[in-house]
């Protein structure tokens, strides 16, 4: 078997199988890419998506100032006296229900990358197949860590103090990323399984308002009737909520801790599956 290329003069010389194969194989392949590798490089694709687009960033500023703002002087004199007091017990629960509703932006930003056929290419790819959906949540993690950033900013100048102090804080924050990143899986499955942005969007609140505010981020369950408290107390948003305050507050909820690590390794270990069979199949 052989080819031909064209010469100088115009003629076709003969090629033969061999001396291409030859030429083809001449080289050693490169290493396959590893998982942590190619996970970071779909990690910057995320964060480069909002460098070219800053106004996706609209959600981890304006959004959280918005809220703590919006909030703490709407209930903070009713509730607590006064919202510098208010702030006090507000804040850290603010901070989980603002950056747990942000991470179902996840979801919408994986279904338009469906639309635009930008997975097709991935899956030809001889990479770590969970890599694209591990990519996404590493580079979202960023735009949590600013919206925590920001509202702890914003609680500071309104008479927060944390007794925890730096670390308390750090740990707080901390504890609410992996929670963050372990929840957004589950955006990820709708994100695959939906057909459009809106159908997404439209289930993301649904799921998030009623286990944001059927929890402890506003009030003490306590003063709930008995059948809700069952539910709020044992919702994974009051578990995380507990766990911040009490970091923050200078305390060691080991319980809590507990509760809210579990949560997301339970998240992970149902959606993440379930993620990468819908995106195998799509």
């Amino acid at each position: 078997m052989s080819t031909a290329t064209t010469t100088e003069s115009g003629e076709l010389a003969p090629v033969s199988a061999e001396s291409l194969a030859e030429l083809l194989i001449s080289r050693e392949r490169p290493p396959r890419p590893s998982a942590l590798s190619t996970s970071l490089t779909f990690g910057r694709r995320a964060i480069l998506k909002i460098k070219h687009v800053p106004e996706q960033l609209f959600d981890v500023t304006a959004f959280p100032i918005m809220m703590v703002l919006m909030y703490t002087y709407l209930f903070g004199g009713a509730l607590a006296g006064s919202p510098k007091e208010y702030i006090q017990f507000l804040l850290p629960g603010i901070l989980v229900m603002s950056v747990v509703m942000i991470t179902m932006y996840t979801g919408v930003s994986v279904n338009a990358d469906i639309e635009k056929g930008v997975f097709d290419r991935f899956r030809t790819l001889p990479i770590w197949r969970p890599s694209v959906m591990v990519g996404y949540l590493l580079g979202d993690a960023l735009r949590y860590t600013m919206a925590s950033l920001v509202m702890l900013a914003v609680g500071l100048i309104l008479g927060y103090r944390a007794d925890g102090g730096v670390l308390g804080v750090l740990a707080g924050v901390l504890l609410l990323l992996v929670f963050s990143f372990a929840f957004s899986w589950i955006w990820t499955m709708f994100g695959l399984l939906l057909r459009t942005e809106k159908s997404v969007m439209g289930v993301s609140m649904m799921v998030i308002f009623p286990l944001t505010f059927l929890s402890n981020v506003f009030v003490d369950p306590k003063t709930m009737p008995g059948w809700l408290q069952a539910f709020v107390n044992n919702s994974p948003i009051s578990h995380l909520s507990s766990a911040v305050r009490g970091l923050m507050s200078g305390d060691w909820p080991g319980a809590e801790i507990a509760w809210s690590v579990g949560w997301s390794a339970l998240f992970v270990l149902v959606f993440g599956p379930v993620t990468m069979r819908l995106y195998n199949r799509k």
